[in-house]
């Protein structure tokens, strides 16, 4: 019953970049939302081989939304990096971090640090428009997430940094409909090439891929079920580069 309900809520975190997609681009243009049923509430569950993969957490400060930017600023100052390294089995590729969305981008490097990155998941993957990761159905990761904290970060949009193919942001739950803040969690990769300007302002862009970008096309292209979760989980691992 726990492992169902993580799934329901992964589902639920990927539905708010997902249907902005639906609403914005008519059906003639994305073929496989034409040849898609109607998507279950509940997916299937995927627990890998091994169990749970129980996970160590006692050397995680559990961060809450009060504490969260005055220890990020703080977390900052020794540690500047800003180039991740993203390993998969389809190869590897780089993504550079802005500066600009400041709280987005130390989030992401301590959560690289703390290796959370290391129990998730490509989770979601819809070819033509983004893919996204940073999250799993496996129990540790969940453990993990407790954590580190329940927190939101605040929405950091900036004109300059836009959703184009290539670009890196961070999803948001659907409950955050007024102030668009991100979930610290889950970050996606726009694909198309077309870009997708209509994320725009309600998703915080932080981030590029700047080397390996076929390795995220080859992602894009995988067998997926209705849910648009991978029919074979697509394991990472993300490392500070510099």
């Amino acid at each position: 019953m726990k492992t169902a309900c993580v799934k329901a809520i992964i589902l639920l975190v990927g539905i708010s970049i997902f249907s902005c997609k639906n609403d914005a681009k008519p059906k003639a243009e994305n073929t496989k939302t034409e040849t898609k049923t109607t998507k279950p509430n509940v997916p299937k569950v995927r627990i890998p081989a091994g169990g749970e993969n129980d996970v160590d957490v006692s050397h995680i400060e559990t961060l809450t939304q009060e504490t969260l930017e005055a220890y990020l600023k703080k977390y900052e100052r020794s540690n500047p990096q800003s180039i991740v390294k993203v390993i998969t089995e389809f190869g590897d590729f780089k993504i550079q971090l802005f500066a600009q969305e400041r709280l987005h981008r130390v989030n992401f490097i301590r959560l690289t640090k703390l290796g959370y990155f290391n129990d998730t998941f490509f989770h979601r993957v819809d070819s033509g428009f983004v893919v996204q990761g940073g999250n799993s159905d496996k129990p540790s990761t969940q453990k993990l997430r407790d954590k580190i904290g329940d927190f939101l970060l605040p929405n950091e949009y900036s004109p300059f940094h836009k959703n184009k193919y290539g670009y890196v942001g961070m999803a948001k739950p659907p409950s955050q409909k007024v102030s668009n803040a991100s979930t610290p969690f889950e970050f996606y990769i726009v694909v198309d090439k077309n870009n997708a300007h209509h994320l725009d302002k309600e998703f915080t862009v932080f981030g590029r891929v700047i080397e390996g970008m076929e390795v995220v096309e080859k992602i894009s292209k995988v067998d997926t079920d209705e849910s648009e979760w991978p029919l074979r989980n697509v394991q990472m691992d993300i490392e500070v580069v510099e």
